[in-house]
């Protein structure tokens, strides 16, 4: 692979518009950009993530997550370059499989869950709504320029996934689930 940067910084931005990957430049609060910063930010969020799992010794959900990083990735670029599709059904499949997986090993839930109990729950649970926010953004776009490809059935089971990720890893971990109580009525 050669290189892809050779300066970080270009000056063109600087009057509040960004390039896309298909040439055309658009404001930097385009809802593509939007978008686009939103899926950078839920990537680097379950890049603080998975470090505490890799120091934790959970690699079995590091290993399912891992892969989501490089997916992320590539839904970044679908979203710079409308033309580019690097997503597909498999990804989406992939993601069921190790909810339910995991779902199986859980059973059912019985009661709200609170984010919390443990550093990385809580995380797990930042980056679930991080990719909420994600889809919702990616939405906004599709309703003004229909996307392509599978990236919104993506990013929502990616959700359903950290949501469920949260749970194994308080299992993992033997912390208790923060279970939501409801405020007592007058």
């Amino acid at each position: 692979m050669g290189f892809r940067l050779s300066k970080i910084y270009t000056r063109t931005g600087d009057k509040g518009e960004t390039g896309l990957g298909d040439g055309r430049r658009v404001p930097k609060d385009h809802p593509r950009i939007d978008a686009i910063g939103e899926v950078d930010t839920l990537n680097s969020q379950l890049g603080v993530l998975l470090a505490g799992l890799a120091e934790q010794g959970l690699d079995e959900v590091v290993e399912v997550l891992a892969p989501c990083q490089h997916r992320l990735f590539d839904l970044g670029g679908e979203l710079a370059m409308p033309s580019y599709q690097a997503l597909n059904a498999d990804e989406v499949a992939r993601l069921e499989t190790a909810i339910d997986h995991w779902n199986e090993e859980l059973g059912p839930l019985e009661n709200f869950i609170l984010p919390g109990g443990s550093a990385l729950i809580a995380q797990a649970h930042v980056c679930r709504s991080v990719a909420r926010s994600a889809e919702r953004r990616c939405q906004q776009l599709n309703a003004l320029e229909p996307l392509a490809g599978v990236g919104l059935a993506y990013i929502n089971r990616l959700s359903d996934l950290l949501f469920v990720a949260a749970r194994v890893i308080a299992r993992r971990q033997g912390v208790a689930e923060v279970l939501w109580q409801a405020a007592a009525k007058p």
